[in-house]
């Protein structure tokens, strides 16, 4: 009997050595940890960056190109809705940097000074009066016959206005003569009376400033013409 607990006591101790064994087995079974692979080193110096060269504009300003002025001082000028002015004076303004030259011009006739932009002055449609030979050829127009649309008045009197203030010399005789009235024809209205003398009186200033007389003596003169171009016609003014 002893001797079989002996046995049976190695038995059990092999078992639990054997046991321990399998324990080790499977702690050593687990996942071995990872071997760390060393990390390739970064260059430290960095790539060096491309040097973009930006050429700086110059912050000198070009010359502005000087522009030949089309009028000097002591020019009569006509403006087309004002008529005929002088200029007096040549000015330089600054303004945002920039130069800007303007034609004082003064108008007598209705006491008013305006500044017009020497680059500005053709756009608008100023020009020198016209020169004596024009002028005559000109006022030949008053001699003809005056030509009347048949169109409402209101119309006509737009029409007037526009060629009144177009600046051209030759639509602006062509009113005075239409809306001209002699002593034996029919008495005008107020407004078309007063387009007549607007118109005479811009023609006037002009014949004026050409002959070189004053505006009371050009007036008498235009309307000469156009007294004797009446009488002369025996016929109606022409209706087109």
């Amino acid at each position: 009997m002893a001797s079989k607990k002996q046995v049976n006591k190695k038995k059990s101790k092999t078992s639990k050595n054997n046991l321990s064994k399998v324990k080790t087995k499977k702690a050593v079974s687990k996942k071995a940890p990872a071997k760390k692979v060393p990390k390739k080193k970064k260059n430290s110096k960095k790539a060096p960056a491309k040097k973009t060269i930006t050429k700086k504009a110059s912050s000198k300003k070009l010359p502005q190109k000087k522009i030949k002025l089309q009028f000097s001082v002591g020019d009569f000028i006509v403006y087309p809705s004002h008529g005929v002015g002088e200029i007096n004076d040549i000015q330089t303004f600054e303004i945002a940097e920039e130069k800007l030259e303007m034609y004082n011009v003064i108008f007598d006739k209705e006491k008013m000074t305006l500044k017009i932009p020497t680059i500005k002055a053709k756009e608008i449609g100023i020009r020198k009066v016209s020169s004596r030979n024009e002028m005559k050829k000109t006022l030949e127009i008053l001699k003809g016959k005056a030509k009347i649309r048949r169109t409402m008045w209101s119309r006509r009197a737009q029409e007037y206005e526009a060629k009144i203030n177009s600046g051209i010399l030759i639509e602006l005789t062509e009113v005075v003569r239409d809306l001209f009235r002699n002593s034996n024809q029919p008495e005008q209205s107020y407004s078309e009376r007063q387009l007549y003398e607007s118109a005479r009186d811009r023609l006037a200033r002009e014949v004026a400033v050409v002959e070189k007389t004053d505006d009371d003596k050009a007036v008498e003169k235009i309307e000469i013409i156009l007294n004797d171009a009446t009488r002369k016609s025996s016929s109606e003014n022409s209706i087109i």
